[in-house]
């Protein structure tokens, strides 16, 4: 195998980004980047995109893709900026179509184009892109969001926001679009898989019990231990559990900004007449 993976972990957001590569021909993708975003000031940057280029850099890897798993709700990406930087085309699922237009609406966005044209590449289930010698294949894991995407690469697979570590269990469904039933179902299937396949957390944010952060696990554990889907528990039942532990949840501390500029790949809303870019806050409307 060649695979390489080296993650990043963004504390304040508990997101984990991804750089991969093929260790034949040092060509490289970038998984789920964070742009840095200080919502006290409403001030970006991008430091740790930063870090993910430099390692990049260092190991001589050229960057052909830049992966998104789904419209992130608790992190702004960084898609646009490595774009500008590297060239790579950013990529996400077809459905990302159906995202745009529920949050255009929601954020009376007259800009925000609903044809997914903001990303470069629209992927649909079991389409394959190259990498080097690697083929990433796309999964469809709808059910967080309805257009959550899973990218399989030899015997690893970076899941999105779909499952947290056996620990911790499983992602929200109570966004726009999402569903327990069909998230269950996308789980099932991600779990299918041969049980030595790695599986790979966009976030982590330990358990109770846990002092450390970790976001690397295996079909086999998952099946064994999940606390919200192991083998035996029924989509009934996870529906049920999964439902009520929702309700409990409040929204992501940056769900506002982050879906206004993930919705564009990582874009800020355009400049007003002033030069500056404005987040919106929809008063009473979620």
């Amino acid at each position: 195998m060649s695979l390489n993976i080296r993650a990043f972990f963004d504390e304040p957001t508990f997101t984990v980004s991804y750089l991969i590569w093929d260790g034949a021909t040092r060509a490289a993708a970038i998984i789920d980047p964070v742009l840095d975003y200080d919502p006290k000031a409403g001030r970006t940057s991008t430091r740790s995109a930063e870090a993910v280029l430099d390692a990049a850099s260092k190991a001589a890897l050229k960057i052909e893709w830049i992966l998104e798993t789904h419209a992130h709700a608790d992190h702004l990406s960084a898609g646009a900026w490595l774009r500008e930087r590297t060239g790579a085309p950013i990529v996400i699922g077809e459905h990302i179509r159906q995202v745009q237009k529920t949050f255009k609406a929601l954020f009376n966005a007259s800009y925000q184009s609903v044809d997914g044209s903001d990303f470069d590449r629209l992927v649909r289930d079991s389409e394959r892109l190259a990498l080097g010698n690697l083929s990433i294949e796309v999964i469809y894991t709808p059910g967080h969001t309805p257009a959550c995407v899973s990218y399989h690469i030899e015997d690893a697979v970076f899941v999105g926001d779909t499952l947290f570590m056996p620990d911790y269990g499983t992602a929200r469904a109570d966004f726009p679009g999402g569903d327990a039933h069909t998230l269950f179902r996308s789980i099932r299937r991600l779990l299918s898989l041969p049980p030595q396949t790695r599986l790979f957390m966009c976030h982590d944010y330990k358990a109770p019990g846990r002092d450390t952060y970790v976001w690397e696990t295996t079909v086999a554990a998952e099946r064994a231990q999940n606390i919200h889907v192991r083998d035996g528990i029924t989509e009934e039942e996870f529906v049920r559990n999964r439902t009520a532990r929702d309700r409990t949840l409040a929204m992501p501390v940056l769900i506002m900004p982050s879906v206004q500029v993930n919705i564009r790949a990582g874009a800020l809303p355009p400049p007003e007449a002033n030069g500056t870019s404005y987040i919106k806050i929809p008063l009473n409307a979620v």
